[in-house]
């Protein structure tokens, strides 16, 4: 079953790296209910990421999301994530006016050293809408029956 509501976004993709096969296949969804499409690295070559280590790795595309209405959110591979290879930044942020080729700031947290050929999948983009508030400044606000306290309130 596919849903019709809300009308997908059109998204502007170029191909950046000439490797990339024609007919490539985009960056899609691995199941119809996956939230995130996947990405692939593009390095120049095979590399070998040792436990600690950070490289950024061109994804060889770049996007323009065109409406400020929608954020790219670029986050790790669950099964990636679960052996170690996750994102330096932990999540990237593409913004709906940024146009330059997007960039998969890799970290092996894992404890093995992890290969990265080109072309494998590290990484997907979730595609999210954005709240943009109209701020209100007072001098007090309503209280909760949390009230305001910070980290760990609630209890364990």
């Amino acid at each position: 079953m596919t849903s019709s509501w809300p009308p997908s976004p059109v998204i502007r993709l170029r191909i950046l790296d000439s490797r990339i096969p024609d007919p490539w296949p985009l960056p899609g969804f691995s199941t119809p209910g996956s939230a995130g499409l996947d990405l692939r690295a593009m390095p120049p070559e095979t590399v070998r990421l040792s436990p600690g280590e950070r490289l950024k790795v061109p994804a060889g595309i770049a996007i323009h999301i065109g409406d400020p209405g929608i954020v790219g959110m670029i986050v790790p591979r669950s099964g990636l994530g679960s052996r170690g290879l996750v994102l330096s930044n932990l999540t990237g942020v593409i913004d709906s006016d940024y146009t330059g080729p997007v960039i998969l700031a890799l970290w092996n947290a894992g404890e093995e050293a992890v290969t990265i050929h080109p072309g494998d999948r590290v990484a997907q983009i979730l595609f999210m809408p954005v709240v943009r508030p109209v701020w209100e400044v007072v001098v007090d606000h309503q209280t909760t029956d949390r009230g305001t306290g910070g980290f760990g309130h609630t209890g364990q």
